[in-house]
């Protein structure tokens, strides 16, 4: 089913990269074209070469966008949650969907169609220029996933991926809950589920123990000093 977005959840998305430079008359027209949509939890959102008639803007839960490759595996794109923009690059051009768009939890999106958009674009450019810059955002994200695919170690990563998640940055421990299961954090992460559960492993020297989907982390600071050693271990390494 789905429903125009409230003015309440207006106000809420204010912020977002997308939106926070555009004028509050803008903003609110753009989404007020919206719809949204409950999607359930392994539910396909679009699929890859379908031509692209929405963007999306996550409401709740969480939403991977990945690749099928010729070998029937996935090569995970993103992995997107509240707040977070997906598929603009493919509506802003009016083209096709690179990659295809599932629903890994129960979520809800705002599907905002590309005839909208253009509409939108007519009447304020400006969201033209914020669209390019959610775009350079986007790859400027790939580019540091490309860097950390190349020169970082697999816990390297996964100290990475924990650390992002704690809701203290600065705190001295932290105890999260993983938001989606392991086998989509490997594929998230440019890993095998068995080197995952190696990775965790590993980790668990430097105060982190996973239960199931809850990971505690006992000295945030031994897991920042160890992803800053084995950075500059890689580098190194592949200096020489």
């Amino acid at each position: 089913m789905s429903v125009t977005i409230a003015q309440s959840e207006v106000e809420k998305l204010a912020e977002i990269p997308l939106l926070k430079r555009l004028s509050s008359e803008a903003r609110e027209h753009l989404l007020r074209g919206g719809t949204k949509k409950s999607v359930s939890r392994g539910e396909m959102i679009f699929f890859q070469d379908d031509k692209a008639d929405s963007f999306f803007i996550v409401l709740e839960g969480w939403v991977k966008v990945f690749r099928a490759t010729s070998s029937g595996d996935e090569a995970v794109v993103g992995v997107f949650t509240r707040g977070q923009t997906f598929a603009e690059g493919a509506a802003f051009t009016n083209s096709h969907y690179p990659a295809s768009g599932e629903a890994v939890t129960d979520s809800v999106v705002l599907c905002i169609p590309v005839a909208h958009l253009a509409k939108s674009i007519a009447a304020d450019p400006n969201i033209a220029l914020a669209m390019m810059s959610s775009l350079s955002m986007h790859l400027h994200q790939l580019v540091l996933q490309i860097e950390g695919l190349k020169t970082h170690t697999g816990a390297q990563r996964v100290a990475e991926f924990l650390l992002n998640l704690c809701s203290d940055p600065a705190g001295v421990s932290c105890t999260l809950v993983l938001p989606y299961d392991k086998a989509l954090i490997a594929g998230r992460l440019g890993m095998k589920p068995e080197s995952l559960s190696r990775a965790f492993q590993k980790l668990k020297g430097y105060g982190v123990e996973v239960k199931q989907n809850r990971a505690i982390i006992s000295n945030t600071q031994a897991l920042r000093a160890l992803v800053e050693q084995e950075r500059t271990a890689v580098m190194h390494s592949n200096l020489g």
